[in-house]
Formats: C-alpha cells, sequence, structure tokens
C-alpha cells in the first residue's frame, strides 16, 4: 500500500484505510497537518528530546544498542491524563525476546509530555481509535507511550524491533519516525497472521507514520547498519499503543 495520497488529510482517511488494511501510512508533511500548527512549530524541541534517551538494560540478546523513555496515561475523550510511573510488561505470546519480565526505563519528562505534539497525538490517535473501534467517546484508553533510540555502530547494527515480525498486545498503535542519521535499512514491514506479506518501506522523513490495527496485523523493522562506516548512527521513533482496559 502507498502512503495516502495528498498533502493534507483527513482522520476518515486513515480509518478508512485501517478498515480496508488494517494500517495507514502518511508522509510526514501529512502527520504533521493532521497535529495541527502548534505541534509543527514545536516539532525540533520535541526531537531533540531524544538526544537524552536512558539505555535499555532489558535486551534478552545482550545487546546495548537500544535507549528509551516510557510513560502510561489514560485518554478519555482525547483528553490524557498521566499515570503513576510503572514498568512495561509483555507476555512472551507477544515478546518472546524481551517479555515475561517487568521492566521500568526512565519516564518520559514532563516537558516532553505535555507539549504540542504528544497532546495532539494523544488527541488525534484517541479520536481516530475510538472512532475505528466503534467505543463510546467517553470510555477510556489505556495508553503506553516509548520514545525508542536505536542506535548502529561499524561493529554493531541496530535492531530495532529484535523480537522479530510481532503484534504488542493491544488494540491500536501509532508509529511515527522522529528522525534517523547515518543508517541504512530500517525497512518497516507489515504481515498478516497468516504469513502474507501486507507491506514493506522505508520510513525516512521526520514525520513519516503508521497507525496499525494490532488485532489483525503485525509489524517489524530491520536492523540498521552506518551508512558511513567511520561513524555511529541512530534511528529515533515514537511508539504509542492504545488498550480498551
Amino acid at each position: 500500500m502507498q502512503a495516502i495520497d495528498g498533502r493534507a488529510v483527513q482522520a476518515t482517511a486513515v480509518e478508512h484505510e485501517l478498515a480496508v488494511a488494517g494500517y495507514a501510512r502518511l508522509a510526514g508533511t501529512q502527520t504533521l497537518a493532521l497535529l495541527g500548527a502548534p505541534a509543527a512549530e514545536d516539532w525540533a524541541r520535541f526531537a531533540a528530546s531524544w538526544d537524552d534517551l536512558g539505555q535499555d538494560l532489558f535486551m534478552a540478546d545482550g545487546g546495548r544498542y537500544r535507549r528509551r523513555r516510557f510513560a502510561t496515561f489514560e485518554v478519555v475523550a482525547g483528553v490524557a491524563t498521566r499515570k503513576p510511573h510503572q514498568p512495561h510488561f509483555q507476555s512472551r505470546d507477544f515478546n518472546r525476546l524481551n517479555g515475561g519480565v517487568q521492566r521500568w526505563f526512565e519516564p518520559v519528562t514532563d516537558a516532553v509530555a505535555d507539549g504540542p505534539v504528544l497532546q495532539a497525538i494523544f488527541a488525534r490517535c484517541g479520536a481516530l481509535f475510538t472512532a475505528a473501534s466503534g467505543r463510546p467517546a467517553r470510555q477510556p484508553w489505556h495508553v503506553e507511550l516509548h520514545q525508542f533510540r536505536i542506535e548502529a555502530t561499524p561493529d554493531a547494527e541496530g535492531r530495532p524491533t529484535p523480537e522479530g515480525l510481532h503484534r504488542d498486545g493491544v488494540d491500536w498503535v501509532f508509529v511515527m519516525l522522529v528522525g534517523r542519521r547515518n543508517v541504512a535499512e530500517g525497512v518497516t514491514e507489515i504481515g498478516a497472521a497468516d504469513g502474507r506479506r501486507l507491506g514493506r518501506f522505508t520510513l525516512t522523513e521526520p514525520g513519516d507514520g503508521i497507525f496499525l490495527d494490532d488485532r489483525r496485523v503485525l509489524h517489524g523493522v530491520t536492523p540498521i547498519t552506518p551508512i558511513d562506516p567511520a561513524a555511529p548512527g541512530h534511528r529515533d521513533a515514537l511508539v504509542v499503543t492504545f488498550r480498551a482496559p
């Protein structure tokens, strides 16, 4: 599936693609247009926060190529209320590599969580996923927010999804590229539960995004390697998941 046509995009077009294909892909300019002017104006500050992520010490493969911050929220009618900091947990049914343990990560800072970009994402995704689910507008969502930086060096590739093609074990997922520097590959793959490939493309520009029906499709990203072997590289991404509590 190609990205949705047109510079501007309506939420109804995204909802239609989710219903038909199980996922919808937006170009960065479309994502920022959907999020609104305040988010676009705050983008540089938002993206700079990826330079201050803590090391992920829970990689069962022994890798030290991932940095992250994490937070949880309740979203009702587009309004997000932050929950007390808690560990991230996935069962081994959904994460064979790192599942089955409580993983504590440094929290997303209040400045980032309360900023225009994330507040717009909570509002737009909340409305979109509520409509796509056919849920009453006042029913809450449990939302988990992940800031990821995957690092690649001349001696070691970075693995955005070391668990492979997978589901997150939620209802809906929004993935957005924040930036990439000196890296090749990092190809996003979308698959069906029966093994069919549904899509394969690379998020290259800041704001490039994907909305996913996690109940229907699997997703993964291929490892990254430095383009210039004399210098390190990284891929920064935001992942926001919505689950009916």
